[in-house]
């Protein structure tokens, strides 16, 4: 176990104005604070936050932070208090040391959900703070190290954590030495075969490339020098997690790879840079597409270097790295290497929100993640926009924009801003009309096409995006959207009721309500009634006490008028809700497949042409039955549960229809070949077709259809009878 005067001399290493005192206090502290506390592997538990602050220690960071590592577990796991910590150490380190302090008693089924929990907590902390991430990220890095003292189960959810979030989130911030090692810590404990082949094939390839690596190093050097560029050349061999990810990607197998050693060039200026990217090229035959500039175009977590491939001495494929000593450092520690976390002048969070385009990535993706998503959601979204490689496509002006690879036009146009995205109807890519679908490629200049009369978002399409900002705004505008129907089809439900009643109904009085209903506002009120949680009779009872509910027998399905009823009606595509004796109110309905709560009933169906009634569901909505159904008997007790539809026609747009019908046929070669040619005949669609032996002789086959309207579905029945082998031709009414 370090002793204290050993971490003091870390410290002061990089920084002689160190306050000793500080750090001497918190190591006493934390030590009386974890007693005779073990860890699983039986070293004193004290021994865990030592090993997070010499992991700090490398990073070169500010007293505050060092401190707070050292008493970053006291809150949770020992009788320490914040109060405690804010007094004998001061707010600013009270508050990291907060911040690292994981929910308790959550009150939550699943542990998925606990997880998703105290990651919203750590993330909204490290909002406020970026140093929280880094001993969050120390903590971690030091417990995978230690991970085979742990039970399998605990083993294996750490390693899926550490996978999922704080590897690709130390990427993200730049921190590629910490995220290459989690990612290595995590493969071997989760893939513990794959781990032994990979790593074994790379050391023997190591082994054997030892000479070619010293010339290749050798070599770049000496042409550097000749053109008095002075540069470090340094080989390394990849990762074998990376490795590993690049075979699974491509399925290629170990020797297809060529690009296993990498070489880093690290210069003393910008200039230098370029003018050693020349010697190279000059030097070497360069691999077509192999070239990337991340010093005009830095990547989204601040790296920035020169990346190219040549074939170099040997025949051999050499990858190479050219940046400068200050870009090297900012790529090897990402936002631990900004001197802003080294001045020891507390939180410089505004600062390094606009000096460093990471912090300000993460501080906005957490604003974005933390606002009104369940756990589980949370969860997914955090995965989704930290687990990425990324494509940088262009705005018309010229505004860059990283996204994840496959990224949409409509997950670049909610990166442009979330109402572009509610009002995307199409998109040009490099000039060309493209689908919003189409997956976008690197230097793309993409043109948002909108459109005002697109209220939300196609639902659909939370499926298609890839960004977590992209889905989490569908699905916002999607349960907004679906909220308003359901308010809209209640207020209509709770004014029909009091027309009929002969009550006046007005929001004033519903607002003096809303206590007796539990509800907070008039359109959680009418969203309720919508949705059958709660009863229009009980909203008239609680604004009229006295209110009496009468039930009829039946319900009187004449309309006093052919034109608000359902007669008179032609071909009608589409469906409209009409309030009885109010032909100017109607509630447009379009259709099954979209967003709106409306369904035709099962079994049966119904086309243009039938007379049809709704009836409200619970917890479904609208249910659509055509007049002769039989099931509308089970409803004559419940009139509010009624509601009078008309076919709304759009001859523009002709579209099919659900409809049953059962054919009787002679069991004979052939006899479905004719039943199918006489439906295709007359352009019906067939769904789905049921057969049954009713006798030796006689099959009964129920075929789910698509008509355009019921003159349709007549001519079909009259062509079906008509043939010799069909005994009997109906529809089925569900």
């Amino acid at each position: 176990m370090m002793r204290q005067v050993d971490l003091v001399d870390r410290v002061r290493a990089y920084n002689p104005k160190t306050n000793e005192a500080l750090l001497n206090r918190a190591y006493v502290y934390a030590m009386k604070a974890h007693g005779d506390q073990r860890r699983a592997s039986g070293d004193p538990y004290f021994s865990h936050p030592i090993e997070v602050a010499a992991i700090l220690t490398d990073l070169k960071l500010d007293d505050a932070t060092i401190a707070a590592a050292l008493l970053h577990d006291t809150i949770e796991d020992t009788a320490a208090t914040r109060a405690e910590i804010d007094q004998l150490f001061g707010p600013d380190i009270g508050r990291l040391v907060e911040g690292l302090t994981k929910l308790k008693k959550l009150d939550l089924v699943t542990k998925e959900a606990k997880q998703a929990e105290n990651l919203r907590k750590l993330l909204l902390a490290i909002a406020d703070d970026v140093r929280v991430l880094l001993i969050k990220l120390a903590d971690r890095l030091h417990n995978m190290r230690t991970l085979h003292w742990m039970p399998e189960a605990s083993r294996r959810r750490a390693a899926e954590e550490t996978l999922e979030i704080y590897a690709p989130l130390a990427g993200r911030m730049g921190m590629h030495e910490m995220r290459e090692e989690l990612d290595d810590l995590a493969f071997r404990e989760l893939y513990p075969e794959a781990y032994e082949v990979v790593s074994s094939r790379l050391n023997g390839l190591e082994e054997r490339s030892r000479f070619l690596i010293g010339e290749i190093e050798s070599q770049l050097t000496k042409k550097l020098a000749e053109r008095g560029i002075k540069a470090l050349v340094k080989g390394r061999r990849k990762r074998a997690y990376s490795i590993w990810r690049k075979m699974e990607r491509k399925s290629i197998g170990f020797e297809q790879l060529s690009d296993i050693f990498g070489f880093r060039v690290i210069v003393k200026t910008l200039a230098d840079c370029y003018q050693a990217l020349g010697i190279v090229h000059s030097s070497w035959p360069m691999v077509p597409g192999r070239f990337k500039d991340y010093i005009s175009t830095p990547k989204a977590n601040d790296y920035r270097s020169i990346h190219t491939t040549v074939i170099g001495p040997g025949k051999q494929r050499v990858e190479l790295q050219i940046r400068t000593e200050e870009m090297h450092e900012i790529a090897e520690y990402g936002i631990a290497a900004h001197a802003l976390y080294k001045d020891g002048a507390g939180s410089p969070t505004e600062l390094l929100s606009r000096e460093s385009t990471a912090y300000a990535w993460l501080r906005r993706t957490i604003e974005l993640l933390a606002e009104g998503s369940n756990p589980e959601e949370f969860l997914e979204h955090t995965k989704l926009e930290l687990f990425h490689d990324q494509v940088f496509c262009f705005s018309p002006k010229g505004k860059l924009i990283a996204l994840p690879r496959k990224a949409t036009p409509i997950d670049f146009a909610y990166a442009v801003h979330t109402d572009v995205g509610n009002t995307a109807v199409g998109a040009k890519v490099n000039g060309k009309i493209a689908p919003l679908t189409s997956e976008l490629m690197n230097g793309d200049e993409v043109e948002i096409i909108v459109s005002k009369a697109q209220a939300a978002p196609p639902a659909a399409w939370e499926s298609i995006v890839r960004t977590g900002k992209a889905r989490a705004s569908i699905r916002r505008a999607t349960r907004v959207a679906v909220r308003a129907q359901y308010t809209g089809l209640g207020r209509r439900i709770v004014e029909r009721l009091f027309q009929r009643a002969k009550i006046a109904y007005s929001d004033e009085k519903l607002v003096g309500a809303l206590p007796r209903l539990a509800r907070s506002s008039i359109e959680e009120v009418m969203a309720a009634v919508g949705r059958s949680e709660l009863k229009a009779s009980d909203v008239a009872r609680a604004m009229y006490p006295d209110y009496k509910e009468e039930r009829a027998a039946a319900l009187a399905l004449k309309p006093k008028k052919v034109e608000s009823g359902w007669f008179g009606l032609r071909r009608l595509k589409s469906v409209k809700a009409k309030v009885p004796e109010a032909s100017e109110a109607a509630l447009p309905i379009r259709g099954i497949n979209t967003d709106l709560p409306v369904r035709f009933a099962p079994n049966g169906g119904a086309v243009p042409g039938d007379r049809i009634v709704g009836i409200l569901t619970p917890g479904e909505g609208i249910t659509i039955y055509p007049i002769q159904s039989p099931a509308l008997s089970e409803f004559e007790d419940h009139p509010e549960r009624w509601i009078d539809l008309r076919w709304d026609e759009d001859e523009e747009t002709p579209r099919r229809f659900p409809v049953c019908i059962s054919v009787q046929s002679v069991n004979e070669p052939g006899s479905l070949a004719q039943i199918a040619q006489v439906i295709a005949e007359h352009d019906g669609n067939i769904d789905n077709i049921h057969m049954a032996r009713r006798a030796p002789d006689f099959t009964d086959v129920t075929i789910d259809l698509e008509v355009y309207d019921l003159k349709h579905l007549t001519a079909i029945l009259a062509q079906l009878r008509a043939k010799p082998m069909v005994a009997k031709a109906e529809r089925v009414n569900g």
